[in-house]
């Protein structure tokens, strides 16, 4: 069942299934079963292989695999549960602390004046007692203007907080950074004022990583001296040394719409430009093999000088790592399998963290590899191309497209869009990218750092024709919103789709229009559903007020938010994105609007069969003579309206009370609401409120 070559790759189907398993059902009960149950397979198998001969193993083969699979199912397990750090009986989120000593454990990002860090705790304070403790923590740190605290990787701090649990996403289709932080091991987030800091002046972070971060500072110094452009500049810093720079919103759509995005983030392609350039460079060493290890030695040895460079991130990491155990199995291995190779590489990085298997970015990483290890030389062979530079070409789409096409669903699923322009943005970046590799760690070195022209005007150039590609009609199909289930049918359909043509075979081909057709389906009943549909939207924020009132495609935006606000744009945008609407018209509550399906006048909102009275600034120390009954009032403004005195003629079924009140306010109002029967819903730190009226 387990083929030698193959071994590794069937060793990680039930790893990453026991991994995934046990990620959504944690318990540390489960510990000592899955220790066990470990132990005792593997010992079983064990012995079956010592007494092969004797036992006749050979006659129950399909035993021995179903053990195999138990055993890597449950290791899975057991190296998730024992890196879930909530689970850990010392996790300092366990009690209430109101002093605890961290360390700052990446590198801390700043905007404006609010520091953004994760640190890992070492204890905390009780009773003048230190205890020591275990865990992650998302520190946001508001910092003195006047006199600003200068905080780096591995600095020791004492804080006073109060940590709570990491807010779940609360409007619809809105990012969940809970879940993007839990990949990480980091449950807990506080925010405190610098002056409930102490820093210790102690700094006791990982020797190496401070290494490679102080390194990496002084190379972004180096091109701050040498690039005059500061587009160029930022370019030059995030893809070159993975520095968080401050890249403008026109570069990134540019990079983002010509499908040249991962060029921007140091990854595998940067690892692997390096490797290529060497490999080729030092080619003339393959000759003997004391030469060859020296070699292998040799570049192994420069991509981690490299990925010191660059800071260590985990994505570089991940390459390097990747490109390193791809070198040993080519110098070392007899049998040179990529998919072996592969399935090892991912393995060993999923014993050291296994919770990288949600990471976007190793997702993308192994799936792009593995297309190009199985469909670009299958593609390639679809032409013939006599011409050398021509062929050059082909197989630069060879490689382009077999990357796109293993990626093209996770990415319309995590990002909503699809370049249209992908081959000509890749096929135009592919030699940029390399010469801006080579110069831009050339530049680094004395003597050489006077191309640094050269090297910002290839930069500029590159920019320039990414963003007028980015500029051409229909350049990206954009705001494509799929779930779980048509994720899962279009992979499917996908890959049988590309098996059955490798293979020729016509059941596989037939096979693949039926689960497409199915895809198809579940497309043409959101549409149908989004073209139907009729729903308010009552949107969670903390200090704004914003109410969708979708008919259709077509919605009325009230809201006291512009389209270019970042609140906008993270808390309401994906959920009108999803919802497939086309057409926004934004409106506030200080006018007065009648338009076919809408009408707000008077201090009353009618939409469809729902009515709404709206109770803001306007009616302060006013006396309502309104009558009636009303589907929801709405309190806004942190008006001053006393609500107790409001008519008994007024009938309502739910209180809306958005998040421009103060929290006694809210409290007030909900108080209110409860007292007269009524469904309160506070649009602060709670879900959004949704209404679907029927057709």
């Amino acid at each position: 069942m387990f083929k030698a070559e193959y071994i590794f790759a069937r060793m990680l189907l039930p790893f990453l299934i026991g991994i995934g398993v046990f990620y959504f059902f944690p318990t540390g009960k489960i510990i000592l079963i899955l220790a066990i149950a470990s132990a005792l397979i593997l010992f079983s198998i064990l012995t079956i292989n010592i007494t092969y001969k004797k036992l006749n193993a050979y006659k129950f083969k399909g035993l021995t695999g179903i053990l195999i699979f138990s055993f890597f199912f449950a290791f899975g397990g057991l190296l998730c549960v024992l890196n879930n750090e909530k689970l850990k009986s010392d996790y300092f989120a366990n009690r209430n602390y109101t002093y605890l000593k961290i360390w700052i454990n990446d590198e801390p990002e700043q905007t404006n004046d609010i520091l953004r860090f994760k640190a890992r705790v070492v204890s905390g304070y009780e009773n003048l007692k230190q205890i020591k403790l275990s865990g992650q923590l998302l520190l946001a740190l508001k910092v003195d203007s006047l006199h600003p605290i200068h905080l780096k990787y591995g600095d020791e701090l004492v804080i006073s907080a109060k940590y709570l649990e990491v807010e779940q996403p609360y409007n619809p289709a809105e990012f969940d950074f809970k879940r993007w932080l839990a990949g990480q091991n980091v449950y807990e987030q506080t925010f405190i004022n610098q002056n409930h800091l102490l820093k210790t002046n102690r700094n006791i972070g990982n020797p190496i990583i401070k290494l490679a971060l102080d390194l990496r500072e002084k190379q972004v110094a180096k091109y701050r001296k040498l690039i005059k452009n500061d587009e160029a500049f930022a370019v030059a810093s995030t893809l070159i040394l993975g520095y968080r720079a401050d890249l403008s919103k026109e570069t990134l759509a540019a990079y983002s719409k010509t499908g040249t995005i991962h060029a921007l983030s140091v990854s595998g392609s940067h690892v692997a430009i390096i490797f290529f350039v060497l490999d080729i460079c030092l080619a003339f060493l393959d000759k003997k093999r004391f030469l060859k290890i020296f070699k292998f030695v040799l570049i192994c040895s420069l991509i981690w000088v490299y990925s010191l460079i660059t800071g260590l991130s985990p994505s570089v990491v991940r390459a390097a790592t990747m490109i390193t155990i791809f070198i040993i199995a080519r110098t070392f291995a007899r049998n040179k399998n990529g998919y072996n190779t592969l399935a090892f590489a991912a393995f060993c990085q999923l014993v050291y963290n296994p919770f990288l298997i949600w990471d976007v970015g190793f997702q993308l990483s192994y799936i792009s590899v593995f297309g190009l290890i199985y469909l670009q030389p299958k593609i390639y062979k679809w032409l013939y191309v006599k011409n050398k530079w021509l062929n050059k070409i082909w197989e630069l789409i060879a490689l382009s497209l077999s990357a796109q096409l293993v990626t093209f669903p996770l990415c319309i699923y995590y990002f909503h869009q699809f370049p249209i322009y992908f081959l000509l943005g890749n096929l135009f970046i592919s030699i940029p990218l390399i010469l801006i590799m080579i110069l831009g760690i050339g530049v680094l070195v004395p003597l050489v750092d006077k191309l640094s022209p050269i090297f910002e005007w290839i930069i500029v150039t590159t920019n320039t024709v990414l963003k007028w590609i980015a500029d051409l009609p229909y350049s990206t199909v954009s705001s494509v919103w799929i779930n779980l289930p048509e994720l899962i049918l279009l992979t499917f359909a996908l890959g049988l789709f590309v098996y059955a043509l490798v293979k020729f075979n016509k059941k596989f081909l037939f096979a693949s229009f039926a689960v497409y057709i199915g895809y198809i389906s579940m497309i043409t009943y959101d549409n149908w559903t989004a073209i139907h549909q009729k729903k308010i939207i009552f949107f969670t924020l903390r200090k704004n007020y914003a109410a969708a009132f979708i008919n259709g495609r077509e919605t009325i935006l009230l809201t006291d938010l512009s389209h270019d606000d970042k609140n906008y744009q993270f808390f309401i945008e994906p959920a009108l994105e999803q919802s497939q609407i086309n057409k926004i018209n934004f409106i506030s509550l200080k006018q007065d609007t009648i338009l076919r399906h809408f009408v707000k006048k008077n201090n009353q909102i009618v939409f469809d069969t729902y009515n709404i009275l709206l109770i803001d600034e306007h009616m302060n120390y006013k006396i309502l003579s309104v009558k009636g009954k009303f589907s929801s009032i709405w309190l806004t403004g942190n008006n001053k309206f006393k609500i107790e005195n409001l008519p008994k003629e007024i009938e309502f079924k739910n209180v809306i009370i958005d998040a421009t009140n103060k929290d006694y306010k809210i409290a007030a109002f909900k108080n209110f609401a409860e007292n007269n029967k009524a469904q309160p819903h506070v649009l602060k730190k709670n879900p959004a409120y949704l209404v679907y009226l029927t057709q």
